[in-house]
């Protein structure tokens, strides 16, 4: 049983998605705290002018040091109309793509839903990704497991939570995770490589969100991102 464990990002990258195919169960990390400046409420898209641009979606920064991830909640307070400005970005940016025209209703859809939730919102959109993409991955959140403990130990319950035999961390889990509590659950550890593929665009920039690709490949995305 291959598990890997990650927080939930907004329009997530390649890696993420990556990642999640090599696994038999992927868990979303939302018993952590929510991180300003990280990827869990935005994530970069094609620009025309630069390399990227950011889409973002607002959150309550009240209280959030002492709320995880899952109790976070989108801000509607200071920017109400921020479905249709996070929307309108995307659709001046990849309306002229090839594939905007097959995934846009659907995804404009599940943008414009009421969510309350950013976990919920992000959920939806990782949804969307998943089904075009083909990946059956079992999903599983860590809220619903009652893990406890903080890094390794926190990892090692989600782990045992959900029968892992084989935990497969990020790359940089080689410089933080305790190996040892590892070895003695008899649960091996395995390493993520991601080598980022290059594909047909207007212009191919690195470490976009899985929405750039998708409207550039279209169903070829599968085979492009995982070789079949």
């Amino acid at each position: 049983m291959l598990v890997t464990i990650h927080q939930p990002e907004n329009l997530p990258w390649l890696g993420f998605f990556h990642k999640m195919n090599l696994a038999d169960r992927y868990v979303i990390l939302d018993t952590v705290q929510f991180t300003k400046n990280n990827v869990q409420n935005r994530n970069k898209i094609f620009s025309e002018n630069n390399d990227f641009s950011w889409v973002s979606v607002p959150v309550s920064l009240k209280g959030h040091t002492s709320l995880t991830l899952k109790d976070t909640l989108i801000s509607n307070e200071n920017n109400p109309k921020w479905k249709k400005t996070y929307w309108g970005k995307i659709e001046n940016t990849y309306r002229k793509h090839p594939y905007f025209k097959e995934y846009s209703e659907e995804l404009k859809g599940i943008i414009l839903e009421d969510c309350t939730k950013l976990v919920d919102f992000n959920m939806k959109i990782v949804q969307f990704f998943r089904d075009k993409l083909g990946i059956n991955t079992e999903i599983i959140m860590a809220s619903d497991l009652g893990v406890t403990g903080a890094r390794s130990d926190l990892l090692l319950d989600i782990c045992k939570k959900t029968e892992a035999t084989t935990y497969l961390s990020g790359p940089s889990g080689r410089d933080y995770l305790n190996k040892e509590i590892f070895a003695e659950s008899n649960i091996g550890l395995d390493y993520h490589q991601f080598n980022h593929p290059t594909y047909e665009a207007k212009r191919f920039v690195k470490y976009l969100s899985t929405l750039d690709l998708l409207m550039n490949c279209g169903p070829e995305s599968r085979e492009i991102l995982f070789g079949n």
